[in-house]
């Protein structure tokens, strides 16, 4: 197999990701190159970043390009969550293995260029390094005006709803095939394995109905977790009572000995978004939703409280654990 060196490494990022060829210990990004909000001549940067590392985000099987894909997808998830537009500015340092071969590198390079197009990315630097295991390291940089609604963690007031962007109980299951070689079948083991290793964030979602959001989160970290997140930063109780599902998780958790409740409130990596939404903003959000062909999920209510979630099912009040295992 062939090796290459790191000269020959970043020669290959920068001429397949059409890097800008002078090399130097910085990279430089003109904003008009960004241009967007033409009206406010006033912009914020909006930085995000996130760490991949092979050994407890990868599962095996996974080719070097949709693990260059999905370390991006982590970003694009958080910034659309906050309904920050493209392009974003993307600066990537790589802990590479020295067991990659010029194929697997080329293979890397690939999957960054395939995000790159499909979330509007432009990679303009980084480092390398070699590493026992990959480690991808990325920090997305978005442009907005400064007169945009931005939602944050801590904007639920009680009498909103809470809404996300899609179903839940994929992505547990994805791993557990692919890891611990649990049982599954037909669409589901398909989408299941698809959720892990092509995972789609819900870019467009947040893009269009942002605007709309008291405060929002994307679910990576689980919807548990998410839930709780929202609900003590803005010191008001969630109240859950209904949650779009995977189809199938039933079926699958009892095939396998799981709960499927676990399944779907501490998975994690799923990157839906859950926010909450004003009464007074909730019927444009479902009118535009719709125009748009997107699928918004009512899934509960925000009333008066100190942080704490409940599901309600019968009729009958539960307190949802923050951390489950």
């Amino acid at each position: 197999m062939t090796k290459l060196n790191e000269m020959e490494i970043i020669d290959l990022f920068t001429s397949k990701l059409r890097i800008k060829e002078e090399r130097d210990d910085i990279a430089t990004f003109a904003l008009k190159e960004a241009k967007r909000h033409t009206s406010n001549t006033h912009r914020l940067l909006v930085l995000k970043c996130d760490m991949l590392v092979e050994s407890t985000d990868v599962p095996i099987g996974m080719r070097p390009a949709q693990i260059a894909r999905k370390s991006i997808v982590a970003c694009i998830s958080d910034l659309s969550a906050k309904g920050i537009r493209p392009p974003y500015i993307c600066v990537v340092s790589i802990g590479i293995p020295t067991k990659y071969s010029k194929s697997d590198i080329i293979d890397l390079v690939n999957g960054f260029k395939k995000a790159s197009k499909e979330f509007g990315v432009k990679i303009i630097g980084g480092d390398t390094n070699k590493s026992n295991e990959l480690i991808i390291d990325c920090i997305l940089v978005g442009v907005t005006a400064d007169d945009i609604h931005i939602p944050k963690r801590n904007g639920a007031k009680p009498g909103d709803v809470i809404i996300c962007s899609g179903n839940f109980g994929y992505t547990a299951p994805g791993l557990k095939i692919l890891m611990s070689k649990s049982k599954a079948k037909g669409q589901f083991e398909k989408k299941a394995i698809l959720s892990v290793i092509d995972p789609r964030p819900k870019q467009i979602f947040g893009i269009r109905l942002a605007k709309y959001f008291s405060a929002s989160i994307d679910s990576s970290d689980g919807l548990a977790i998410s839930l709780y997140e929202l609900a003590k930063q803005s010191k008001v109780n969630f109240f859950i009572d209904h949650i779009p599902t995977a189809s199938g998780i039933q079926e699958f958790a009892k095939k396998n000995d799981l709960d499927a409740k676990s399944l779907i409130f501490y998975g994690g990596e799923e990157y839906e978004i859950v926010a909450t939404i004003s009464r007074s903003n909730l019927e444009r959000a479902i009118s535009f939703a719709k125009k748009s062909k997107l699928k918004l999920h009512v899934i509960g209510r925000v009333q008066k409280g100190c942080g704490k979630v409940f599901t309600i099912n019968n009729g009958k009040k539960y307190s949802l654990l923050e951390s489950h295992g």
